[in-house]
């Protein structure tokens, strides 16, 4: 008889951003005139940058010659957009790496997902409290213990470590979905507790190219020590629009270790490499050539020019949401804007009068966690005139 894993029955019974496409095609069905702007799910809006387009085209020839044609990739990826990364995210910035902790991927979410494989279903896990669901389901599936960590708004939402051990922590910087930064001090902090007590920290810098304040770090490897402690995630998703095209790559030093069950120190990087070959591969060469063109001089300032107006549209859901009465965090170096609820209404219930009174959609904060209640997602990645005309219905509908 063929059994399930039965952790699978733990999770809840909807995935958010499923239950949410599922109220709006509801909603769509029944009113088919309605003109409906999304702030919801965070996907981008804006085309590919030419640089990016050139590239592709590029290496889609390549590929119709046999001269140059290309079969699977390197489990780990190709140098070329390896060492492009190297020299422009980590040496440019004073972090020295090498090309072999660089590991290419499809994206940020499936490397999160899929890094607990080479971990122990023994390990606690601590994650924070508003959380990216996906932190939490991959986990449970495992059959991990979790403990939420505190995110006081007095904080500005920022990870509270915690009195007692924990071996996993989950941190995101800037952060989905409240739109906080952590800031040197206490990343540092977070550093030394996972020396401390022998711990890995999963951090998610996928948003990392927003940060405009000079003082937040934009990796966790600007900190002394993390190399010891810490796996990086990076994606091209929202720094170069590649939703649709997915490309990502993890950070594994060669100094982290965990540690098997006699207590003997283990590479998580050769561990990570032995999974990537195993259960991967490979990023499609057209797509890393693709990639690569990001770090082009013409590739930055078209990427940074995307940046700007994804970031000038988080300005005007700011804006447009104070002067109606609301009050709202985020926005400033990260793409999105936690905003609290109406006194007396749950975040369920905004969704609703939002989807039904101003044909707006953007995510409950519960769907984030218990501490989500009361508070409510919207995101910078819209056509700008989207965004102002959602303001404006939000002003009509709220301001008094």
């Amino acid at each position: 008889m063929i059994t399930i894993n039965e952790n699978f029955k733990a999770l809840s019974e909807n995935y958010l951003f499923s239950e949410i496409a599922r109220k709006v095609a509801s909603y769509k069905a029944q009113n088919p005139k309605a003109e409906v702007i999304s702030l919801g799910i965070g996907d981008v809006t804006e085309a590919l940058s030419e640089s990016v387009i050139q590239a592709l085209h590029t290496a889609v020839d390549e590929m119709a010659d046999r001269a140059t044609f290309r079969g699977y990739a390197p489990e780990c990826g190709y140098d070329f957009l390896k060492n492009a990364i190297l020299e422009n995210d980590y040496l440019a910035r004073g972090i020295s790496l090498s090309s072999d902790e660089i590991f290419i991927n499809d994206g940020a979410k499936s490397s999160l997902g899929h890094f607990g494989d080479i971990l122990s279903a023994n390990n606690i896990v601590a994650v924070s409290d508003p959380v990216y669901p996906v932190y939490v389901d991959t986990n449970v599936m495992e059959g991990r213990k979790i403990t939420y960590l505190a995110c006081p708004p007095e904080k500005e939402f920022a990870a509270q470590i915690p009195d007692g051990k924990v071996d996993m922590i989950y941190l995101c910087s800037p952060n989905n979905p409240t739109g906080s930064v952590l800031n040197r001090g206490q990343l540092t902090a977070w550093v030394e507790y996972a020396r401390k007590h022998k711990a890995v920290i999963l951090f998610d810098s996928a948003y990392e190219a927003y940060i405009s304040d000079p003082t937040i770090p934009r990796s966790i490897y600007e900190i002394n020590g993390a190399k010891e402690v810490a796996v990086e995630f990076r994606s091209f998703s929202k720094t170069a629009g590649f939703t649709g095209v997915r490309c990502g790559y993890t950070i594994v030093p060669k100094k982290l270790q965990a540690y098997d069950k006699n207590g003997s120190g283990v590479s998580l990087n050769a561990l990570w490499r032995r999974h990537q070959s195993t259960k991967f591969n490979g990023t499609a060469y057209i797509i890393q050539r693709a990639a690569e063109a990001v770090y082009s001089i013409q590739g930055k300032r078209q990427t940074l020019a995307t940046i700007a107006y994804y970031m000038n549209n988080a300005k005007t859901i700011l804006d447009g949401l104070k002067r109606a009465g609301f009050k709202a965090h985020g926005g400033v170096n990260a793409p999105y804007i936690w905003l609290e609820t109406p006194t007396g209404m749950t975040s369920w219930e905004f969704f609703d009068k939002l989807l039904n009174e101003c044909q707006i959609v953007g995510t409950p904060g519960v769907g984030f966690g218990p501490s989500g209640e009361g508070y409510f997602r919207l995101t910078a990645f819209a056509k700008a005139e989207n965004v102002e005309k959602a303001m404006e219905r939000m002003m009509a509908l709220f301001y008094s």
